[in-house]
């Protein structure tokens, strides 16, 4: 059915070039109340419209791109054209982060993404594998069969210390606990994005507000100890955080403390939470798929063969990565990817006006059927190297793309086969009987109320 300019329902015609169709929303607040109430679920039912699709946030407009190849003009083919999205630079973001990797622009990213790119070479970080592993047997050796154990708490705990040892050289197992409830009650708020009260309490001292900045400032007093200690030690360790401390800029100035606290900050939070989240939804997946978790036992005792894993095992654990590769497509740690449009272009036979935010989500990407056959079923097999090389570029992008791809991918995925591979020789974590497991897609895609399982020798 088509509109009196002969345009499909839902699309009008500007400057030529045609608006892409959406949900209409609410008069005055669009899609906030729907999109806030079932987040995943409005993300999935958008792709109905189409693979652009227009949706209004209050008085912010907004595209949601479902094809990868729209996805990689965005991410990569015209990335120039795009900056980072204005949930990015939040009130409440900013102060989390600052001004690191994550959410600077233009020079200043250039700048530290040369100065941190060392740190992350293939030959530096394959130094960190025995580390890994051996934070990885201290964990477990806390655990009794039989006992409940919240997985994804252990996770957190655990992904903390290895990133603060490997990356900081530090130990922050006494402040592990701190910086576990510290982050928990920071995402929270993020998981209300789409509502007036984000707007508020971003900008006005309401409890939320406090309470946001309290919790920040718990972080900040860890990661400024550890920053001092090195300054005071005035030891070169090696470390991403040596290299930045000797970093000078063109006139021989070096970082300020509150520099290095961003860049620290990030890497504190990007290095563990996305980490932990895929090791704690891959254990979940496990415990629901004996099928897989069969398969997973009997390659970790074939390769290992009672020994630890080294990183020389890594060839060898296919299928262990493949699974890995599985968890991230199902519950990718980083659910959406957020830009905005500098000047006014055109994705996919669509005008994009200038300051459009547009969004890109891995979570109804990587779920499509286009792309995946039974996309919601966990299957580790289809990782295939076949299947790899035939799937479209940004049909699967955990980790993003372009010039901002993670930085730390390969660290990440050398992370989780170890752990897993650790953890896995040693126990069976079945889900405990009648423990609801549900999302909260906040800044991540974390369990809302944990993974509850019981631990089991195998």
């Amino acid at each position: 059915m088509n509109n009196e300019q002969g345009l499909p329902l839902g699309q009008t015609k500007t400057l030529g070039k045609t608006l892409p169709p959406g949900p209409k929303g609410h008069p005055i607040l669009g899609v906030m109340p729907e999109f806030n109430r079932d987040t995943l679920g409005f993300i999935t039912r958008c792709r109905d419209y189409g693979d652009v699709v227009r949706a209004r946030f209050f008085y912010v407009t907004a595209y949601f791109l479902y094809h990868p190849d729209d996805i990689e003009y965005v991410v990569s083919t015209n990335a120039r054209n795009f900056h980072k999205s204005m949930s990015l630079r939040s009130n409440f973001f900013q102060r989390l982060v600052g001004n690191g990797l994550l959410t600077s622009e233009g020079e200043m990213w250039k700048r530290q993404r040369r100065l941190a790119q060392p740190a992350f070479h293939r030959q530096r970080i394959s130094a960190y594998g025995d580390v890994m592993v051996d934070y990885a047997q201290r964990t477990i050796t806390r655990w009794r069969a039989g006992e409940v154990r919240d997985i994804h708490r252990d996770m957190m705990w655990l992904t903390l210390e290895i990133v603060v040892r490997t990356l900081f050289n530090a130990d922050v197992s006494q402040d592990a606990e701190k910086v576990g409830r510290s982050l928990s009650e920071i995402v929270k708020p993020f998981a209300s994005q789409a509502t007036i009260k984000w707007i508020l309490d971003n900008r006005l001292p309401t409890a939320a507000h406090r309470r946001f900045h309290r919790e920040a400032q718990n972080l900040d007093d860890i990661v400024y100890r550890i920053i001092a200690d090195r300054r005071a030690s005035g030891l070169d360790q090696g470390d991403l955080l040596s290299m930045l401390l000797g970093a000078q800029d063109e006139d021989g100035s070096q970082m300020t403390d509150k520099q290095l606290r961003d860049e620290v900050m990030t890497l504190f939070l990007a290095g563990h939470e996305t980490t932990a989240l895929t090791l704690s939804w891959t254990w979940y997946l496990l415990a629901q798929n004996p099928l897989a978790e069969k398969k997973f036992h009997a390659e970790l005792d074939d390769v290992l063969g009672g020994q630890l894993p080294t990183l020389e095992d890594l060839p060898r654990l296919k299928f262990t990565d493949m699974i890995a590769r599985e968890a991230m497509r199902l519950y990718p740690p980083a659910y959406g990817l957020g830009r905005e449009a500098i000047e006014e272009c055109e994705i996919g036979g669509f005008r994009v006006p200038q300051k459009t935010q547009v969004f890109m989500f891995q979570w109804a990407t990587q779920r499509d059927p286009r792309f995946f056959t039974e996309p919601e079923v966990f299957h580790p097999e289809r990782w295939t190297e076949e299947f790899t090389a035939s799937l479209p570029k940004y049909a699967y992008f955990p980790f993003g793309g372009g010039p901002r791809f993670c930085i730390g991918n390969t660290f990440a995925m050398m992370e989780i086969v170890l752990v897993l591979a650790t953890i896995g020789q040693r126990f069976r974590l079945p889900i405990v009987p009648d423990h609801p497991v549900s999302i909260l897609p906040a800044m991540s895609l974390r369990p809302k109320d944990g993974i509850r399982v019981v631990v089991e020798n195998r």
